[in-house]
């Protein structure tokens, strides 16, 4: 039997490290107030302007998306663990550098830094997962470290607001300090968990082995679409309801139940998910987030826009699980870190690429053309996705031979 087409019906205990990156996780989201408020403290306390703000906002996402790169070589190369103690810990310093900078060449440097060094973590827990867990626990484990993300920042959506009210240093100065304590809980909790290169592979480059695997390139493209349909939830949706006659307060609502399905949903779906079979789960995760958006073409109220956010939030739910898990069967041991790293890069160019599409789209198109062709985009990625299912389980089993 493939060692992922089934997961253990039987699932053992999670290791303590692993626990101890799900409170790192938690606690860091927990903390996450900078970002969702940067724009509006840089208007409302810094006095830039909206194109300013938007602008430096966009450095915070350059920054996110170099780290992916970045953690990923650090990850093989210096390790797990130092790479997400530069994190946590630099982040921190950069928070605080950064609410507290005044002229805008600071401003600028230390956006994205908050981006650099906040995301240097992503790659290194994908890949200290893997490194820790047989493939059979990776999908709940992954699940579980998605559901403790959206616990973490839908608490911080709602008191973040909170404490804006007393100042936005605030926000500053208590986001470092979680960063801080997450990156306490890795120096306390969580060992070095890379694997010692074997000698014909230690310090080979990235760049000659992913020319050559023509299947993590098919996924990488596959992520790029998946992505692209993924942030049409934050781009064009709120455009659509809006042309629809809707508020931007029901928009919130709506979108609120994102963080709510999630965060009652996840725990239950993990265990079944983790006997399901893992690429061909992923397919049906990116169909449904798909077909979910491609409701929007039926509905022009807040409870039909409603149902088509529960939806693609169910196909999320089973990306978000199993995507970490299909890398890490895909990736090469000693490269593991880096191919995570380019993951979360696609991922990236995705929702660089979603919002100009899905805006443009919505502008010269129409809501029904976009929307269907978001579940086009989706049925197109499923096929490629399931038709890749073979090879990631040939991998799989390759990778498992030589473990």
């Amino acid at each position: 039997m493939s060692a992922i087409a089934v997961g253990n019906p039987t699932p053992t205990a999670l290791p303590r490290a692993f626990w101890a990156l799900w409170v790192c996780q938690l606690v860091n989201r927990l903390g996450s107030f900078v970002q969702p408020f940067l724009v509006l403290y840089l208007t409302q306390d810094r006095l830039l302007s909206a194109g300013t703000a938007g602008a430096v906002a966009a450095a915070v996402g350059a920054g996110s998306v170099c780290a992916q790169l970045v953690g990923g070589w650090l990850s093989d190369r210096a390790g797990r663990r130092v790479t997400m103690l530069i994190c946590f810990f630099g982040t921190g310093g950069a928070l605080i550098l950064l609410g507290s900078a005044r002229s805008m060449v600071l401003i600028w440097v230390t956006a994205f830094l908050v981006g650099l060094l906040g995301d240097l973590f992503r790659p290194a827990v994908q890949a200290t997962v893997a490194d820790l867990l047989q493939p059979t626990e990776r999908v709940r484990a992954y699940g579980l470290l998605f559901w403790a993300i959206n616990l973490g920042f839908s608490v911080s959506t709602v008191s973040a607001g909170v404490l804006a009210s007393f100042g936005y240093g605030l926000l500053f100065w208590v986001n470092a300090a979680t960063s801080v304590i997450a990156g306490l809980v890795i120096w306390t909790m969580v060992p070095e968990s890379r694997p010692a290169p074997a000698d014909d592979s230690a310090g080979r480059s990235l760049l000659p082995v992913v020319v050559r695997d023509t299947v993590f390139l098919l996924m990488i493209l596959i992520q790029i679409g998946y992505a692209t349909i993924y942030m049409q939830g934050y781009s064009t949706l709120p455009l659509a309801m809006a042309g629809d006659g809707l508020s931007s307060r029901t928009y919130g609502l709506v979108i609120a139940l994102n963080g709510v399905v999630i965060v009652l949903a996840q725990p239950f779906l993990g265990r079944w998910m983790a006997k399901l079979d893992r690429p061909k789960l992923l397919a049906c995760s990116m169909l449904v987030v798909g077909l979910g958006f491609g409701l929007g073409a039926l509905v022009d109220t807040w409870w039909g826009y409603g149902v088509s956010v529960v939806v693609w939030t169910l196909g999320e739910i089973g990306f978000a699980a199993v995507i970490g898990a299909v890398f890490a069967d895909l990736a090469p041991i000693d490269l593991r870190g880096r191919y995570m790293g380019l993951s979360g890069m696609a991922f990236g160019v995705g929702t660089v690429i979603g919002p100009l599409a899905g805006t443009n789209a919505l502008e010269h198109l129409g809501p029904t053309a976009t929307w269907l062709g978001c579940a086009v985009l989706g049925v197109a990625i499923f096929i490629g996705q399931y038709s890749l299912a073979p090879a990631l389980h040939a991998r799989a089993e390759s990778n498992a031979a030589t473990a």
